[in-house]
């Protein structure tokens, strides 16, 4: 039960979400600001290609969905990763909502990861590597912002919380 933004039935739970990193020394939320930034920044930088159909954006989801012998993953595929992306840069930026976003962020550079491994390789048109070093960038990035948010982490904070 909640009263006045207090969760009456677990109120340290309630303590630790409204207050964030306010515990944590400062270089450690000023690292995670600086990471949280920066993947927010990659991510938003790349739904520019992605919502305007760059070439290599419809390359990429040409090539996952052949693979998978899927119709629709271009455009539907491109776009709905683009959204997802979105919400995920728009979570990391919100303090309390960190390190859903960095979950999310986790979720999607893993199959990023994955289709750069498996499917399209490191080079993607003569890119050398760059999307696949972003892809890797954003993901360790976004587990690090995790691990400094681990408090707030819904139901499994309490669990990862320093004595």
């Amino acid at each position: 039960m909640e009263v006045s933004g207090h969760d009456t039935c677990n109120p340290d739970r309630a303590e630790v979400i409204q207050a964030g990193m306010n515990d944590s020394p400062k270089p450690h939320v000023v690292f995670s600001w600086i990471l949280q930034l920066t993947v927010a920044g990659v991510l938003l930088q790349t739904l520019f290609f992605k919502f305007t159909g760059a070439e290599e954006s419809v390359y990429i989801f040409s090539s996952l969905g052949r693979f998978l012998h899927l119709a629709g993953i271009e455009p539907w595929g491109r776009i709905g990763s683009g959204i997802v992306e979105l919400i995920a840069s728009l979570l990391l930026i919100v303090p309390a909502t960190a390190p859903i976003g960095a979950v999310l962020t986790m979720g999607v550079m893993a199959g990023a990861i994955a289709s750069h491994l498996f499917i399209l390789g490191i080079d993607v048109k003569g890119d050398g590597g760059l999307l696949f070093g972003l892809a890797l960038t954003a993901f360790v990035a976004s587990a690090i912002v995790l691990v400094l948010h681990r408090s707030q982490i819904p139901v499994l904070g309490r669990f990862f919380q320093l004595a």
